[in-house]
């Protein structure tokens, strides 16, 4: 879908590389210039999957052959993406003015926590961090626990990449008819902060307070995860009451008067209490044939390797390729031909081809 869009991307951590990922996913011809003489990022394997279907040459951003190497890329280029922290480009004598003197319909996708010119845009931070002060984490547990939120899910890419991708594509979108590209200051910070407004607007209608626990989604004994009697796990949301009226059917309470005030708050917890015990009184298996193909909106809780094995990937979201476990792009296109995972480059893999394809004579890495 994106055939002819080109994207530099420059060696970062974490948002940056899936939302080149996902643009490479897409058809993009994704060019990641790596850190010459660099070295693996502790905990990230030689070929990472966020690296698949992308070119990649090594360069140093500091030696002036490799920056003419690098400007003589960028103005071939439809998008850049860099995840520094802000100045860092600039200091490099490569921030969005430089780059696009070179090329004016660049677009310069710059990935942070903070922002560009925030209160904390110069100061360090993580995943947790951002979408605690952005309150995209203040909903994420059970009252009276800790907050807990999915490592990396709602800030780095829900927050940050998924958004610099979108960014990314409508400002290329916009600079195809007026030739003028632009920055895109994609931070975790706005982003996580603009998923809530899904749960803002319930606000408007009373179902979702301030206080967890209180709320439509985060207190009722009907929209929460329970232990199984072997340990698993198994997750119910039945918000809707005739969804709700099956979930009681087939467990056999739908004449227990005790649950039949669907939506009276002052019952939650004792509700909760009792479907605590159901639930433990048998294996998560067991609960998962009950429920299965019904309209409960009752599912198990899997871990990736079981939601492979799972008859719902008949549609081969997981794959396992080149040794990894991995899963499909998303979303899904009519017309376009069956994915298989590319491979993933090795550090300055596509080095002579892509100098090849600048004219410039090959040099030694």
């Amino acid at each position: 879908m994106l055939n002819g869009i080109r994207i530099i991307e420059v060696e970062g951590l974490g948002p940056g590389p899936f939302a080149a990922m996902l643009l490479a996913d897409l058809g993009a011809d994704v060019i990641c210039v790596h850190r010459k003489g660099g070295t693996v990022t502790p905990g990230m394997p030689e070929r990472s999957i966020l690296d698949r279907g992308k070119r990649s040459i090594a360069l140093d951003l500091k030696d002036p052959n490799d920056v003419q190497i690098f400007k003589s890329l960028v103005a071939t280029a439809d998008g850049l993406i860099e995840g520094f922290r802000p100045g860092v480009m600039e200091k490099l004598g490569l921030g969005p003015v430089t780059c696009r003197a070179l090329n004016p319909a660049l677009v310069f996708g710059r990935m942070t926590g903070w922002g560009q010119d925030s209160a904390l845009s110069h100061t360090a931070g993580h995943d947790l961090n951002y979408i605690s002060l952005s309150g995209a984490l203040w909903y994420s547990s059970a009252p009276g626990d800790v907050p807990l939120t999915p490592p990396t899910l709602v800030g780095d890419i829900g927050g940050g990449a998924l958004y610099l991708a979108v960014g990314l594509l409508a400002a290329i979108l916009k600079a195809r008819t007026s030739g003028q590209g632009c920055e895109v200051d994609a931070s975790i910070y706005d982003g996580s902060a603009h998923m809530m407004n899904l749960l803002l607007t319930m606000r408007q209608t009373g179902n979702f307070g301030v206080t967890r626990g209180q709320n439509l989604l985060d207190g009722p004994h009907w929209s929460r995860s329970y232990r199984c009697g072997d340990g698993g796990f198994i997750s119910v949301q039945c918000l809707e009451p005739k969804f709700y009226g099956e979930f009681l059917h087939l467990l056999g309470l739908s004449n227990d008067p005790g649950f039949q005030q669907q939506y009276d708050r002052q019952s939650w917890p004792t509700l909760t209490d009792r479907l605590t015990g159901v639930f433990a009184s048998q294996p998560r298996d067991h609960w998962a044939a009950l429920f299965n193909g019904s309209d409960a909106c009752v599912a198990p809780v899997l871990n990736p390797e079981e939601a492979m094995a799972h008859p719902m990937n008949s549609r081969a979201t997981w794959v396992e390729a080149q040794g990894a476990l991995q899963a499909a792009p998303a979303p899904r296109f009519s017309g376009q031909p069956v994915w298989s995972a590319p491979p993933s480059p090795t550090r300055g893999q596509h080095r002579d081809e892509i100098l090849s394809e600048l004219g410039i004579a090959s040099q030694p890495d």
